[in-house]
């Protein structure tokens, strides 16, 4: 089938002139029309991404517990995609501020990813008995502005007004883009959501469809990139793609973030959502990646930690499953250690004491009483990257 140069443009959607003299875009509903032209480069990048998925997955199921593990995977996304919104919380942060001490850079900047924590279990927790649909994404909202940056824009609730966005405060009809107002925005989400559950598309592309024409639509006033980002990993969890949530693609649309905006403008100005799937499925093969080799090192880790700590005669025991602890919270005091292992205080201080010479925690707050210890061999499997990758917000409102 021949498409035309005028159809292929209009695949997106359109952009309407406004009573106020700018431009707003209008979605098209989803499936593309025309349909997708599943080429030999669209195919092969759907083959490798699957796979990949599949190897994830075998990787995952190597772990003793994935359980114990699903957690640090989870703080580490809230990190990656709050910074891309301009944060500057770290997983450090993040993990010391859950222990009660003061985030070195600022309560509010770690407020937010323990926010987006927060979101993420939340929506998991309710994916069982809710399906993916719009009343659990502004669910997922609420939890993730409440009482942080942002809360006075209407956390849980669509935008009843014009939104825009732009890398600096300029006037309205000079944005780079301006999305659907309050109308049509209604009646691309009543689409959006009919289309999270149409077998019709291998669930792959519908998550790929799905994130950018959620950030097309632009529904919220903040938090519509981090709310885009969740929806990928709520879907393939949903349609039993991943049995558990270790897939995130903060890390690659931070490091591709210019291609990132340069794709989704072409979806909306050029119809072109092949091209845009093709990074998409790529970003998927690399995270996914990723992902699997933590697993595995987190694997060759926890063995090595294991032969060492078995060599400490009667005490190996209790060292043993103190370690297993630390997959589970790896910055804990010795009261928290010793709740968790069922011994008393003391006896819990002996533990902390013999792991930190066994090279295993470390102590982060050079105090003599209250102290904390981190297990940082495994913190840094996840710690995030270079914060020189951070740049311009990917997703999010600017102020309007």
């Amino acid at each position: 089938m021949t498409v035309t140069p005028s159809e292929s443009r209009a695949r997106a959607g359109h952009y309407a002139l406004q009573p106020g003299g700018y431009r707003a875009f209008i979605p098209a509903s989803l499936p593309p029309d025309p349909p997708l032209r599943m080429d030999g480069a669209l195919l092969r990048a759907l083959s490798d991404a699957d796979i990949a998925l599949g190897r994830l997955e075998g990787a995952a199921a190597i772990l003793p517990n994935t359980d114990l593990f699903v957690g640090m995977y989870i703080c580490q996304e809230a990190v990656l995609s709050s910074q891309i919104e301009g944060t500057q919380a770290s997983l450090t942060d993040l993990l010391e501020f859950e222990m009660g001490v003061r985030a070195q850079r600022g309560d509010s900047d770690v407020g937010e990813v323990v926010n987006h924590v927060r979101a993420m279990n939340y929506g998991l927790q309710r994916l069982p008995e809710l399906p993916l649909c719009l009343r659990l994404i502004r669910e997922i909202h609420e939890q993730l502005l409440r009482g942080v940056r942002g809360q006075e824009r209407q956390p849980g609730e669509f935008r009843r007004i014009q939104d825009w966005i732009d890398a600096a405060r300029v006037p309205l009809a000079a944005a780079l883009f301006v999305p659907p107002p309050p109308d049509a925005m209604t009646q691309a989400l009543g689409n959006l959501e009919r289309f999270m559950h149409d077998p019709e598309y291998p669930v792959l592309l519908r998550a790929g469809l799905i994130h950018a024409q959620f950030e097309t639509i632009h529904p919220f006033l903040d938090g519509n990139g981090r709310v885009g980002r969740m929806l990928i990993t709520f879907l393939l969890c949903e349609q039993g793609v991943m049995s558990r949530p270790l897939l995130y693609l903060s890390h690659f649309l931070r490091r591709h973030r210019g291609e990132y905006y340069e794709r989704l403008r072409a979806i909306r100005d050029e119809g072109d959502w092949e091209g845009w799937l093709k990074f998409f499925l790529r970003g998927v093969k690399e995270a996914s990646g990723q992902a699997s080799e933590t697993a595995r090192r987190i694997l060759a880790l926890r063995e090595e930690f294991r032969s060492a700590l078995a060599k400490q005669g009667r005490a190996s025991g209790t060292l043993l499953r103190a370690l297993d602890t630390l997959f589970d919270q790896p910055v804990v005091g010795v009261r928290s250690l010793a709740d968790r292992l069922g011994v008393t205080f003391a006896s819990a201080n002996g533990v902390a004491e013999r792991l930190v010479q066994a090279g295993v925690l470390s102590e982060v707050t050079g105090q003599r009483r209250n102290r904390l210890f981190m297990f940082r061999p495994y913190v840094a499997l996840f710690d995030s990257p270079s914060r020189s990758e951070k740049g311009a917000p990917v997703g999010e409102s600017r102020p309007s």
